[in-house]
């Protein structure tokens, strides 16, 4: 399985998604929240909140020795300068998982449009503002998930260099997976 994010938005309709270079083998995975809880300011006003922190696609339960950045497939790594991140964008804040060979059928349901609003789509609302939407003859499916522009995906690698995990921080300079 090839991996893709994106915007699930009107984004969708105009840039390609985020292809992860890394390949991942075919079945089902879990996908895991971590919410922050806590106070904050906006425009002045004082609000309690809980945010999305990061979302994690586990693919094994084997033991994480190491990280790196998930590059997508056209990411060039010799533009970075020392320290620097690539960090998704994202003008909805909304993230997802997806199979990439079924990422058009799996995508259709959010750029369809009736008199320029978002037409009604069959899926499935997942808890902590997730959803879900699948095609069941490619048998792959789309999880959405809160992700803040600014974000960075992370591969967690076992000893044997295998990805155990995806981790999409959410849009927090600095945050580490």
């Amino acid at each position: 399985m090839t991996t893709k994010s994106g915007s699930t938005s009107e984004d969708c309709r105009r840039a390609p998604p985020r292809e992860l270079a890394v390949r991942i083998p075919p079945g089902t995975y879990p996908v895991e929240i971590a919410w922050t809880a806590g106070p904050y300011e906006f425009f002045g006003e004082h609000f309690d909140g809980v945010a999305c922190a990061a979302t994690r696609l586990r693919i094994s339960d084997d033991p994480v020795v190491g990280w790196e950045m998930g590059l997508g497939v056209d990411d060039d790594i010799d533009r970075l300068q020392p320290g620097e991140q690539i960090r998704f964008h994202s003008d909805a804040n909304v993230g997802c998982f997806a199979d990439a060979g079924a990422w058009t059928a799996l995508t259709t349901p959010f750029r369809t449009y009736v008199d320029g609003e978002p037409a009604p789509r069959d899926s499935e609302q997942l808890p902590g503002w997730c959803e879900r939407v699948t095609d069941e003859s490619q048998q792959a499916d789309l999880v959405t998930f809160t992700a803040e522009s600014g974000g960075v995906v992370w591969l967690g690698r076992t000893r044997t260099g295998d990805v155990a995990v995806i981790v999409v921080t959410s849009g927090m300079p600095g945050g580490k997976a």
